[in-house]
């Protein structure tokens, strides 16, 4: 409570200024709509997001302070608001909702419709954000000091250092147009290959590396230990693991490949083998991470039944800065939602599911708040989370009779919910967090956060059906790792036809990790991803290594992330545009056949590199600056 007394804002409680204004509004909506378009393209590709919430409030900065000449922080701050809550929407979307669309492809079936999609992820945003509410004056409020939640009070010191906010955005735009012009000359005119790969025939493994700027962002804003700990996975798998397969297998045929491993190449190994072992050191990682913070959970969760009984004792405070949201039109509108879930027919979950749901939603929206105030958004499990809610809710609706598909798209639909309820709580703690550093009023911010998710619970199915349109869920170009270890996890239940051997020993490798003290999700996801997704997440990652250890580190390493924003904002924004290309007919192809020159001037492996290395010395264009 000494904390709580003491605090000072920066916009002092008496003080008044604009927050939700129609300004603050549109531009929060279109920022919501593009970082969410972006992230869930990334997270499509290579099964990892970012968050949105300093660019965003960056951009803001530019627009409203430097363009229309206004003088308002917490209008700022509503911006980045809503920005990051469509974010976060797609980051919980894309981890499940694709195994939907696999589904329908292998069954023959119907897509999941676009009703069906909007209510899941409407109902996963607005949960989180219920859920959330309460536990803000026990996390933010009563353990400031404690819990540092550490975008949340970058963001507000960003946007203390309002003057900066012009520079910082022509990073971020600069970021954006270079990788928007990249992504179009390789994947859009394909002057050069998006990958280059190298086949080691008789040592029977693989190494190569996607060029794209976007994987170098992801490798800078993750820094050099989380790049080294996914490089390490991916060299353990494709250089130690494979070989060993080969020396062992030979020409022996191992389920659930139907050839002999003698005539694999090493992206067979991979489909076949690899992926199975790191699904199953994802799996035991996530399970790994929870059984950890255990203490945490029982912990938190006990605070947060206090803080609301407290609440319904005490008065409501006339203070501007700590007027929430009323605990009662929570209460009701949680309730709402939970029988949405249940009662309308589009969504496949029974009474069953939606307690399920109702359960986890609210254990694992405080998990993630205060997880994420203690190691940030980047490094929240909410993977592992839903990994575990699938297992759950996979054996319960098995043990009920719920079985075959009706079971596995109900299981599905519960861990979307809850996945998207855990990413969404860890970010509106996070938004919270800069409101409370900033002196905004909670109950706005609160209400941004409603808009954000509604308007990226609205938008998301278009991009979802656009991009399998396009490529498909599952293919090279769009392999949506997380959805297909979902996928896999809920087969494995529902069917038992998982090359458990591999799961398993995959899990053990998590426990070896664990002992040795390594971090193990980024660990697993390197496993899991293909090499060619962590060699330039680690190039990103050696990049952020030079620039900590100069002198003007701090200056370097803002600028370093606002361009990495903007190379994953510009290859994200692209990604769409050609998937837009890919599913409009135009003579006898799609209108993507047309811009393609590879035939006239490709430049092949060479341009990849030459290129390539082109963007690595454009963060040192920065650093010179700095």
């Amino acid at each position: 409570m000494k904390n709580e007394e003491n605090f000072k804002p920066f916009i002092s409680a008496e003080r008044k200024m604009p927050e939700i204004t129609v300004t603050s509004v549109i531009i929060g909506i279109i920022l919501a709509v593009v970082f969410s378009a972006a992230n869930a393209y990334l997270g499509l590709r290579v099964g990892m997001t970012v968050s949105a919430s300093i660019p965003a409030a960056v951009i803001s900065m530019a627009i409203i302070r430097i363009i229309l000449k206004r003088d308002s922080i917490l209008e700022n701050n509503i911006v980045q608001t809503i920005g990051s809550a469509g974010e976060s929407v797609a980051a919980g979307a894309i981890f499940t909702l694709p195994a939907l669309f696999m589904w329908q492809k292998e069954w023959g079936g119907e897509p999941p419709s676009l009703l069906n999609i909007t209510i899941i992820a409407l109902c996963g945003g607005i949960l989180g954000v219920l859920f959330m509410v309460p536990l803000r004056r026990a996390l933010i409020v009563r353990e400031h000091g404690k819990l540092p939640y550490p975008e949340g009070t970058a963001c507000s010191e960003v946007l203390i250092a309002g003057e900066k906010g012009g520079k910082g955005a022509a990073v971020v735009f600069a970021g954006l147009g270079i990788a928007a012009l990249y992504k179009f000359f390789t994947d859009g005119f394909k002057l050069f290959a998006s990958q280059i790969h190298f086949e080691f025939n008789k040592f029977k493994g693989g190494f190569g590396t996607d060029v794209l700027p976007a994987l170098l962002g992801v490798g800078f804003i993750c820094g050099s230990k989380i790049a080294a700990y996914i490089f390490a996975g991916g060299v353990l798998g494709w250089l130690v693991i494979m070989p060993l397969i080969n020396v062992f297998a030979g020409d022996n045929v191992l389920f659930p490949a139907t050839v002999p491993v003698s005539l694999m190449d090493s992206f067979d190994l991979w489909s076949y083998y690899i992926r199975y072992i790191g699904a199953g050191t994802v799996a035991m990682g996530g399970i790994l991470s929870l059984v950890k913070t255990a203490p945490l959970i029982v912990r938190t969760v006990s605070q947060t039944v206090k803080g609301v009984k407290e609440e319904k004792n005490e008065k409501v405070s006339e203070k501007r800065t700590e007027r929430d949201i009323s605990i009662k039109i929570i209460g009701i509108t949680i309730l709402l939602l939970i029988l949405i879930i249940w009662i309308v027919p589009t969504v496949p979950v029974n009474l069953t599911g939606a307690l399920i749901i109702a359960v986890f939603s609210f254990f694992f929206a405080a998990v993630s708040s205060r997880l994420v105030g203690l190691v940030g958004s980047s490094n929240n499990p909410v993977s592992g989370m839903a990994i575990a809610t699938l297992l759950i809710a996979a054996v319960i609706l098995k043990a009920t009779g719920i079985l075959g598909r009706e079971g596995m798209l109900s299981a599905i639909a519960i861990g979307s919910v809850i996945c998207i309820v855990g990413a969404v709580a860890g970010d509106t703690s996070q938004d919270l967090k800069t409101g409370f550093l900033l002196g905004a009023t909670p109950k706005k911010q609160q209400i941004g956060e409603f808009i954000g998710v509604i308007i990226s619970a609205l938008t998301i199915g278009g991009v979802l059906y656009l991009l399998n349109m396009a490529w498909e869920y599952g293919s090279e170009e769009l392999s949506a790792p997380q959805a297909t270890l979902m996928k896999m996890v809920v087969e494995g239940v529902m069917e038992g036809n998982l090359p458990w051997t591999f799961v398993i020993a995959g899990a053990f490798i998590a426990i070896v990790v664990e002992i040795l003290g390594i971090p193990v999700l980024p660990f697993a996801v390197g496993l899991y991803l293909p090499i060619h997704l962590s060699v330039p997440i680690m190039i990103g990652g050696l990049i952020r290594w030079v620039f900590d250890r100069n002198k003007n580190s701090k200056k370097n390493v803002e600028r370093g992330i606002l361009y990495s924003s903007g190379l994953i904002a510009g290859e994200g924004l692209v990604g769409i545009i050609l998937a837009i290309f890919a599913v409009i007919p135009f003579k006898d192809g799609v209108l993507s056949d047309v811009i393609d020159i590879s035939g006239i001037f490709g430049l092949g492996g060479i341009g990849s590199i030459v290129f390539f290395i082109l963007i690595i010395l454009s963060f040192w264009g920065l650093k010179r600056k700095a």
